[in-house]
């Protein structure tokens, strides 16, 4: 297991691990080294694709809460159908690209609230990919009419750049804003294009920060993640 850290839990469940891989025992290892940094697990579409419903129960076996970062975009009626499934797998978030559109986020909200119902789950949050950090080339409009779109469609958080979440804050305050791209001051950007430190984001009002590279990939990661903890609680 992970070293012997004490991390404050609201700091914790502001910070979710990235997963990167697609090798289900190599993510578990580093989930269960990096637990006491972290209170979210984010599986992407390379672990999903590899190890399916399997990675979503080794994290919630380790204590996660689990995001799967899927970013589902098919028409509403299929969309509904797959978030029915993922909901009742114990999903805490899960990722619907907004470029769908209202019915497309909407049949996936329903679907994922219906699914975790059913099985008796806590209920998740659906949350609206507005622009991926790694494209600078979206007209400026781009965002806020996503952000209006997720709020018409009952989404319960959004994912955007750091650089946009004064938008999310100004056209829809009650949803929850959800980071990626963390890097450390002087850390590489990888295909980040609009990255942000873990300062700048907690302090222009994001309430998850998504960091991968930034802790996986250092030469100590231990270090690493104490240093993102570091700036979010300060």
């Amino acid at each position: 297991m992970g070293e012997d850290v004490t991390v404050d839990d609201s700091v914790r469940q502001r910070l979710a691990l990235s997963l990167d891989t697609d090798d289900l025992v190599a993510a578990h290892r580093t989930a269960a080294q990096m637990r006491g940094y972290f209170g979210v697990a984010k599986i992407g579409l390379e672990l999903f694709s590899a190890a399916g419903p399997d990675a979503i129960g080794s994290m919630r076996d380790l204590g996660y809460q689990v995001f799967l970062d899927l970013k589902l975009y098919d028409i509403p009626t299929t969309v509904n159908r797959a978030t029915k499934v993922l909901g009742a797998l114990g999903v805490d978030y899960l990722t619907l690209h907004a470029h769908g559109g209202a019915d497309m986020l909407r049949a996936g909200v329903d679907g994922l609230l219906h699914g975790a119902d059913q099985a008796g789950l806590e209920t998740p949050v659906a949350l609206a990919v507005t622009v991926l950090t790694s494209d600078d080339s979206a007209p400026p409009h781009i965002v806020p009419n996503r952000v209006r779109v997720a709020v018409e469609s009952g989404c319960g958080g959004l994912i955007l750049a750091a650089a946009d979440l004064q938008t999310a804050r100004e056209l829809a305050p009650r949803l929850r804003r959800v980071v990626p791209g963390i890097r450390l001051p002087g850390g590489p950007l990888h295909d980040q294009a609009r990255s942000a430190t873990p300062q700048e984001a907690a302090a222009n009002g994001a309430d998850l920060l998504v960091i991968g590279r930034a802790v996986t990939e250092a030469d100590d990661p231990a270090a690493a993640a104490r240093a993102i903890v570091s700036a979010v609680a300060g």
